[in-house]
């Protein structure tokens, strides 16, 4: 007697069933989620309003060079280290922290030289520090 071997049929999953049912909880999971509306990092933003400007504090200008010489305010110091530089800021404001720096570099200035006179503004105990710019011309 000669048995027919019966054709195997490989086993396949239905898919269509299991994407109906994660829908279904990603819709449960979105319905029940809840916002918070507080963040990781406390931070006191700035408030802002339309008022009548105030008169600008006093301020020491650095003047920067592309070939690495300083200058703070008008007084042309040369090329000098980050300590030459605080010196000089200290000396200028005699001993005054709430006085902005700005910081004039030219458009070719290497990055280390300004990042120099920060460094040097953050020594001397300089908290405000302003870079200036150029209007473009419209």
């Amino acid at each position: 007697m000669k048995f027919r071997a019966h054709k195997r049929e490989e086993p396949e999953i239905n898919l269509i069933p299991f994407i109906d049912v994660l829908l279904v909880v990603l819709i449960f999971l979105m319905l029940s989620t809840t916002f918070s509306p507080h963040t990781a990092l406390q931070i006191r933003l700035p408030q802002a309003g339309q008022s009548a400007a105030k008169a600008a504090p006093h301020e020491v200008v650095i003047a920067i060079t592309p070939d690495g010489r300083y200058a703070v305010d008008g007084h042309t110091l040369g090329a000098v280290a980050v300590d030459g530089l605080e010196k000089a800021l200290r000396a200028q404001t005699q001993g005054q922290t709430d006085v902005q720096v700005v910081i004039a570099a030219d458009a070719l200035t290497p990055h280390q030289l300004v990042m120099n006179a920060m460094d040097a503004a953050r020594r001397a105990g300089f908290g405000r520090i302003a870079f200036a710019a150029q209007q473009q011309p419209q």
